[in-house]
């Protein structure tokens, strides 16, 4: 299988489990590996026989920007969801960071990487 990977996706968005996540909110950053076969598009040199990654791209950022969620693992499985809508897309890794997550030491980022397929 071949991957198309998008790095560093940001967007504001307004999940967490305390009251002040939801109501001012922080930069969320994911990061895409898309699992597909690209030979039709390459032999084809055709962009409709492969995934839009710009697409995908606006697409994350909406799910991101969306309706609030508790937890960035129901946030991961959401934009996983929303990949595997692509027919071309048999599989997706998904990581999450919150790098602004409420915790009271020095901490550098917070993520969740989950993989999802179509089998």
């Amino acid at each position: 299988m071949d991957r198309v990977a998008l790095r560093g996706l940001r967007a504001r968005g307004h999940h967490g489990v305390f009251p002040h996540e939801r109501e001012e909110g922080q930069t969320f950053v994911v990061d895409l590996v898309l699992g597909l076969d690209t030979r039709p598009a390459a032999t084809a040199d055709d962009l409709s026989r492969t995934v839009h990654y710009g697409e995908i791209a606006e697409e994350v950022v909406d799910v991101v920007r969306g309706e609030p969620v508790d937890l960035i693992e129901t946030l991961a499985e959401r934009i996983a969801d929303r990949c595997l809508e692509h027919d071309v897309v048999q599989e997706v890794e998904v990581v999450v960071h919150k790098p602004q997550a409420p915790i009271t030491v020095p901490f550098d980022d917070v993520t969740i990487t989950i993989t999802r397929s179509r089998v």
